[in-house]
């Protein structure tokens, strides 16, 4: 496949990684999707490319939780102690009658954090500043965002993709590329060039109306609330890291706009608050909830992915953290076929397993936002999504104890040792864009029957006559059993493979075969 050097179409504004090189895949959309699937690709040494149709990456704290889920993929790609410095924790919630405090009450059930599971609660940080870190983070791996770059057609046929782009300075270009991923919203223009169909539940009619504000007269130690006596509420979140208040209320039937002014008017008539009291208004939103899924993610050679594939109420915070997750499923799918001669039709599994998560997923938020429950439990937290029954999952132990770890499913993290002693984890084993070939106890592998090599798959011999990790604490056995036996864990961390001690090596061979291609490249990721 011959594709054209993406520099010398583009010009300077290109990062230095493609400079002389075709380019892999086109990602458009700059949002959480776009930049952490960017990510994903840039430590894989994949030429990829983010476009964005804005001049910036776009402003306000929208969506402003990050589930446990999302903080490990953030672990394992190299973000989340940035993430951790800017963020916080959500505060109880406060609601307000008469001009006081009458109740207050956690809304997010708090959770302790475990062995298996160190990220136990949400984290708040606002989109804008999320942004912000996963662009530093792509660009720290020799990534970039070309701004102000809107995709105004495209066309594929079995080798590339074809798209023409328009620059900031209004110019016209054409580029090619291996593969194009949507990651541009609800509204996205490349679902509706396609003419994907979208369907779902009709959620309850109503404007809703998003701001980031400066307000006097209220703590910052609290999720302040006020209901009307229709239901209708109105809330200000103090932003972490910030001196903000995020804004979330029905917008007035008489008043649809979005203006300072407006947000002033709703504010005073909505809660004890004056005008006077309502300072800057740093950003605003309008918008009507709506929940829907695409009928398909991937077509031929161009998948959408986040809000482009799946739009969500934002009751239950579930939205952001999907198209992550989204993003973390076929990024490492891109690599191999791209990288280690994996067959196009690994690509299939990326359908095959989102679709019914986002299928779920939409299923919760809806109910949430219809019931408007105000409790927020650790089912949000996305800890027990799996892939249990996808075609890139084998089960071959028997007898397994009810409630035990499956084939499928997360694999949970476990602190332990190295063999000299020295604290390490199981997260910062899997960390990485290798898969990690776990024999727990005796169990003899020989890696030189194995169809991948070190860059690829990192062997890790927990226990045994010669083992890489030892388990002091039995964390690892409580996570993953007292073996002997055998995990193939996904770059994504999920299991693909459990299996007996016997015949380990033919079983993980196996396992792998699909993902490698015989004598393909495998350099090391970052």
């Amino acid at each position: 496949m011959e594709l054209n050097n993406v520099k010398d179409v583009l010009g300077a504004a290109i990062p230095d990684a493609l400079d002389g090189a075709p380019l892999e895949v086109l990602i458009v959309g700059a949002g959480p999707t776009g930049l952490a699937l960017g990510i994903d690709l840039a430590r894989r040494g994949i030429r990829a490319l983010v476009i964005e149709r804005q001049d910036r990456l776009s402003p306000g704290a929208r969506g402003t939780g990050l589930q446990p889920r999302t903080q490990e993929v953030f672990h394992d790609l190299g973000v989340l102690d940035a993430v951790f410095a800017s963020g916080g924790r959500y505060p109880d919630t406060a609601l307000w009658e008469d001009g006081r405090i009458t109740s207050v009450f956690a809304m997010l059930e708090h959770v302790d954090p475990t062995p298996a599971v160190p990220y136990s609660n949400g984290l708040m940080i606002p989109q804008w500043r999320n942004q912000e870190l996963l662009r530093a983070r792509l660009e720290e791996l020799g990534g970039g965002v070309l701004l102000g770059t809107e995709l105004t057609s495209f066309e594929q046929d079995a080798d590339e993709v074809t798209a023409r782009l328009t620059l900031a300075d209004g110019s016209v270009r054409t580029v090619r590329a291996g593969y194009l991923v949507a990651s541009d919203g609800g509204r996205s223009t490349v679902r509706r060039a396609l003419g994907v169909g979208m369907s779902g539940p009709s959620l309850p009619t109503g404007l809703a109306l998003l701001a980031d504000v400066s307000v006097d007269g209220l703590d910052r130690d609290h999720w302040h609330r006020w209901t009307q006596p229709s239901g209708a509420f109105t809330a200000l979140l103090p932003l972490a890291g910030t001196d903000h208040f995020q804004l979330m209320t029905m917008a007035a039937d008489d008043q649809p706009e979005a203006s300072a002014d407006a947000v002033r008017d709703r504010i005073a008539a909505r809660t004890h608050l004056g005008r006077d009291q309502v300072g800057e208004v740093h950003w605003t939103s309008l918008f009507r909830p709506k929940a829907g899924m695409a009928d398909r993610f991937r077509f031929g050679r161009i998948f959408l992915a986040g809000d482009a594939a799946h739009i969500h109420s934002p009751a239950g915070g579930q939205g952001l953290n999907t198209s992550v997750q989204d993003a973390y499923n076929l990024g490492w799918k891109l690599g191999q076929v791209l990288r280690h001669d994996a067959p196009d039709t690994l690509l299939d599994s990326y359908e095959t397993e989102r679709r019914p998560i986002a299928a779920g997923i939409l299923e919760t938020s809806t109910r949430l936002h219809v019931t408007r429950s105000m409790r927020r439990g650790r089912d949000l937290h996305q800890l027990d999504i799996g892939y249990r029954d996808s075609p890139l999952t084998h089960e071959l132990r028997t007898d397994i104890p009810e409630g035990a770890l499956r084939a499928g499913d997360r694999a949970p993290d476990a602190p332990c040792t190295t063999a000299d002693g020295t604290a390490t984890r199981l997260f910062d084993v899997f960390q990485g864009p290798h898969f990690t070939l776990l024999a727990l106890g005796e169990v003899t592998l020989d890696p030189a029957a194995l169809p991948a090599g070190p860059a690829l798959l990192r062997i890790v011999h927990a226990g045994g006559p010669a083992p890489d990790l030892l388990d002091p604490d039995g964390h690892l056995r409580d996570a993953y059993g007292n073996g002997p036996g055998l995990f193939l864990v996904r770059p994504d961390g999920y299991i693909a493979l459990a299996a007996p001690a016997e015949d380990a090596t033919a079983h993980a061979a196996a396992a792998l075969a699909p993902y490698v291609g015989a004598g393909a490249p495998q350099p090391a990721g970052r």
